[in-house]
């Protein structure tokens, strides 16, 4: 069975919830710092043939908080829930024709919203269970830290293109399925 958080590694170790949440109310700055860095120039370039351009990475950013948004909201509301996986490749069907900017903030708005559910949640919230059928039994708790996780995961793809100068090619490939 893959792992519970396979994001995990994106974070130190014994990050409390605070600073998840830190993190997660952080992202979306961060992510129009970096849209401005790589520019609208280079944000529809791809870093490699078959890798996500950085218009991608911010359309599935968006996708992903969608999926995240009613994840969070079916473990709240229902006891014992099963999480539905989703393919992220077929998602990003329509990617190369959607704007960059739209995706920002598709994802500040529901990043906002999921902030908004998270600092209103009951007390008991972070320990309630909820199963993901590909990574097993996990809490509200954890899939707070799979954003925060997945969010360092691609901040740092970005950052990554951002540092590439217009002249030079990316120094690696981004790998878009780290999931």
């Amino acid at each position: 069975m893959p792992e519970l958080n396979p994001y995990a590694r994106f974070l130190d170790a014994g990050t409390s919830l605070a600073e998840v949440a830190e993190i997660l109310a952080a992202t979306p700055a961060t992510l129009v710092s970096l849209a401005k860095a790589i520019g609208p120039e280079r944000i529809d370039s791809a870093p490699a043939p078959g890798k996500w351009s950085a218009a991608q990475i911010l359309c599935h950013l968006a996708d992903c908080e969608i999926a995240f948004a009613f994840r969070l909201r079916q473990t709240l509301a229902e006891e014992h829930h099963i999480l539905q996986p989703f393919d992220q490749d077929r998602w990003a069907a329509p990617y190369a024709n959607i704007p960059a900017q739209q995706a920002l903030a598709t994802f500040a708005a529901l990043r906002d919203w999921n902030l908004t559910l998270v600092h209103n949640a009951p007390a008991d919230a972070a320990g309630k269970p909820v199963t993901h059928p590909e990574r097993g039994a996990m809490t509200f708790s954890t899939i707070l830290e799979t954003m925060a996780g997945h969010d360092r995961n691609h901040l740092a793809q970005l950052q990554r293109l951002a540092a590439t100068s217009l002249d030079s090619p990316a120094q690696a490939p981004i790998d878009n399925k780290q999931r």
